[in-house]
């Protein structure tokens, strides 16, 4: 690995040379292992802890196949995803692993005893299999986490209807929390050069959903003038969904839960924010029902903030916790586009205020291609900005998913696999000092 760093260090390394390094038999990894599945059985999801089931070890580098691509890591971050791999809900990520294992021979190297976990990376391209022509060694890429068969008629249309469509390094293994990631050549994308390597890591996952579930035809298909409700507004997903909404001409009205978080609102330029925590909103009476009162009060806020204007889009991923709220407060003929269920699965509405206005549900899942590579172009245009705001090493992974798992943290939380210090990777300088301000807006707490 020392080789393969330096080549990457160098400031003249060329194509040739990353192409003449020898791959490592193995390389080290945060994984979880199938034995462990059960190992918080009788807990609850709070007690669950990533600092016991996330192991970081050496694993055996995976076999190259066609279309694929062997990636140095030099950075990765934290997803919800890796959390709920690491407390094994809402059902160990094995199940996936072995139902891929059995779609044919090569696909059966993913069904391991252990899980290399991870859904974003940046980093350099070591080698490429047979069929790949748009990559080569030496090239700094980012990738993005849709991983797809597409031999169906379902997905040219659009991959994520790909009936074999997964999420890298949760539905599949070799994921990017390690110093080595196996993926398919059609994740690649450019790596922005104004970029560390760990800012350039973050976006990823968080971004493309974000793009997808807000921007594009496939999710709300947001304009310009639209008000839209922003559950979560300065972490991971809600943060990007806040930029969208600012660079397209639409309105945000930002949930958080503490004034700095709302800071950090304003901070990107929002001006409508509802601290919900501040305010003491309890959508549920109790664990059964929910208190249609504050439905609408949340309803009489909204329109104080927007000029008695409802709101169009919704952009909801807590799921049980606030959406009956959120199908209440949007406008008729408006949209409750949903992407996640982080406080739980099991929605519950009313109806009424479904189908008598007209409103819309949409689900959006992850991007596809098209949608990762539009959500990436404008990260490297300086249009949309990282939302980092903590870097760990490998080795304390653990402690980056326990953070984001009991929301300990603020925007995306980064990991470093082999850089060796943060801030390296920038081959823009002159663009880097026109953004850094925004680049480091998550930072500076």
């Amino acid at each position: 690995m020392n080789q393969i760093l330096d080549a990457i260090l160098a400031p003249d390394s060329k194509p040739e040379d990353f192409a003449a390094l020898t791959i490592p038999d193995s390389y080290r990894a945060v994984t979880v292992h199938k034995d462990e599945a059960a190992m918080f059985e009788g807990l609850s999801t709070r007690e669950k802890d990533p600092r016991k089931s996330l192991h970081v070890e050496e694993v055996p580098v995976p076999e190259l196949g066609p279309g694929e691509a062997l990636v140095a890591v030099m950075a990765s971050s934290v997803n919800y995803n890796s959390v709920w791999t690491s407390i094994f809900e809402p059902v160990p990520t094995f199940g996936f692993l072995e139902r891929y294992g059995k779609l044919s021979p090569l696909a059966k190297r993913h069904d391991l005893p252990y899980h290399v976990i991870g859904s974003d990376l940046a980093g350099v391209v070591l080698r490429t299999g047979p069929g790949v022509n748009a990559w080569k060694p030496g090239d700094e890429v980012v990738a993005h986490c849709l991983s797809v068969e597409l031999e169906s008629a379902d997905g040219h249309d659009d991959t994520m209807l790909d009936p074999e469509q997964r999420i890298w390094g949760f539905e599949t293994n070799f994921g990017g929390l390690a110093e080595i990631a196996l993926v398919k050549s059609n994740q690649l994308m450019p790596k922005p050069r104004h970029l560390s390597w760990e800012e350039a890591a973050a976006p990823g996952l968080v971004n493309s959903t974000a793009y997808r579930q807000l921007v594009s035809r496939n999710g709300a298909g947001m304009k310009q003038g639209d008000n839209v409700l922003i559950w979560g507004a300065s972490g991971g997903l809600g943060s990007y969904a806040t930029q969208f909404a600012l660079a397209g001409g639409a309105n945000p009205i930002c949930v958080v839960s503490s004034d700095k978080k709302a800071e950090i609102c304003r901070r990107m330029g929002a001006e409508a924010i509802i601290d919900r925590s501040a305010e003491g909103y309890k959508f549920w009476k109790d664990e059964h029902e929910q208190d249609p009162r504050e439905w609408k009060r949340l309803g009489k806020r909204i329109r104080e903030l927007t000029g008695g204007e409802d709101v169009d889009i919704v952009f909801e991923h807590p799921g049980r916790e606030t959406f009956g709220a959120s199908v209440y407060v949007t406008r008729k003929g408006g949209t409750i586009v949903t992407c996640a269920s982080t406080s739980g699965y099991k929605h519950e509405y009313d109806n009424r205020y479904l189908w008598m206005s007209l409103k819309r549900i949409v689900g959006s899942h992850f991007a596809n291609y098209r949608e990762a590579w539009e959500a990436n172009r404008l990260i490297a245009k300086g249009r949309i900005h990282p939302t980092l705001s903590k870097t760990y090493r490998l080795e304390d992974t653990g402690q980056a998913a326990y953070d984001v798992h009991r929301n300990l943290h603020q925007g995306k939380v980064g990991v470093l696999a082999l850089a060796p210090e943060e801030g390296m990777g920038v081959r823009d300088e002159e663009m880097r000092a026109k953004h850094i301000d925004a680049i480091n807006r998550f930072r500076n707490e």
